[in-house]
């Protein structure tokens, strides 16, 4: 299993990305996911820089990560040609280290640029043209598309890298990965569920081999005070307790505050590590690995509290956590 580190822009401005990324290389993080966020989840959180930016800055502090964005949505705020645009930039300025990680979005985000929020299956619909759209793009030539959600006229990509720029689409449930397993490159998911990996394996069987990769994401909070890591994984990711069905429809900061109102600290603490017990996230990781998943990225709550994760992270728990999962 390979180990990455998530550039939470909820939580930290660009600066802080770009050095946060240079500092995670450094470490030893095998890879590096960025999300895409026009709010933050929670007002405590309080960032939200654009990721796009981020990246470009990033691939220019960083010489051997990865880079995903994790995962932007191609559907309302960018248009998917655009999307292709900036993600075939982002390949050409990291030579090559770039994964293009799609989703169907969040109101969250999408809703600002006010064109309501339809519901899932409409959601998948517009995807499903978006990727489309950017693979037609990412294989040169003109593209001219004419579908239900979106048309392009005499688009082309000027500016393409040699390798084509893989494609990772996020799926939460059968349907989903009905849909996306065929044209993906790779596989991006929240929870360790494993009977979602043999489904997603079941449906490429029927393309192709399958050597997709499956991304996934585990949130610790790292602190040599138990009691200080909790109560920040507290005020600042209780949102993540609602799961993806409910935080996909819920319109901002406000709504997360008052949908986890009545989540406990203790609630938080039993889902997330928290501390510095190396032992508990080398656990954490377990469900993920027996899943079937071959790529993990951290994500260490606190926009300020990096530093020390980072020292952490390379003497003790990167160690720990390859001769565990080699």
């Amino acid at each position: 299993m390979r180990f990455g580190y998530t550039l939470m822009t909820e939580q930290a401005g660009p600066k802080d990305l770009v050095r946060h990324a240079k500092a995670a290389e450094e470490c030893g993080f095998e890879f590096e996911v960025s999300s895409d966020h026009y709010s933050p989840w929670l007002d405590e959180q309080g960032h939200a820089p654009y990721a796009w930016s981020v990246l470009g800055a990033v691939s220019q502090v960083t010489d051997r990560v990865e880079l995903l964005s994790f995962v932007t949505c191609p559907t309302m705020r960018y248009h998917p040609a655009v999307v292709a645009q900036k993600a075939a930039t982002v390949s050409l300025l990291s030579d090559d280290r770039f994964i293009l990680g799609l989703g169907a979005g969040e109101n969250l985000n999408e809703h600002v640029v006010g064109r309501g929020w339809p519901p899932a299956n409409v959601r998948h619909e517009m995807l499903t043209e978006a990727v489309e759209i950017i693979g037609e793009l990412f294989d040169g030539g003109y593209v001219n598309f004419a579908g239900k959600h979106y048309r392009v006229d005499s688009a082309k990509l000027w500016d393409l890298p040699e390798r084509r720029t893989p494609i990772a689409l996020a799926v939460s449930g059968r349907q989903s990965v009905e849909r996306f397993a065929p044209v993906a490159d790779a596989l991006i998911t929240t929870e360790p569920n494993g009977e979602l990996i043999k489904a997603w394996d079941s449906e490429r069987a029927q393309v192709r081999e399958d050597t997709t990769r499956k991304f996934a994401q585990l949130p610790v909070s790292f602190d040599t005070d138990r009691e200080a890591a909790e109560r920040r994984a507290h005020e600042q990711f209780r949102w993540f307790s609602g799961g993806w069905k409910v935080n996909a429809e819920l319109p901002g900061t406000s709504a997360f505050a008052g949908a986890t109102q009545y989540v406990k600290q203790a609630d938080v603490a039993e889902s997330i590590p928290c501390g510095s017990d190396v032992d508990a996230i080398v656990e954490a990781v377990k469900p993920f690995a027996d899943a079937g998943f071959t790529d993990l990225a951290l994500v260490q709550i606190g926009g300020d509290q990096q530093d020390g994760f980072f020292e952490f992270a390379s003497s003790d728990l990167l160690p720990a956590l390859h001769k565990a999962y080699a």
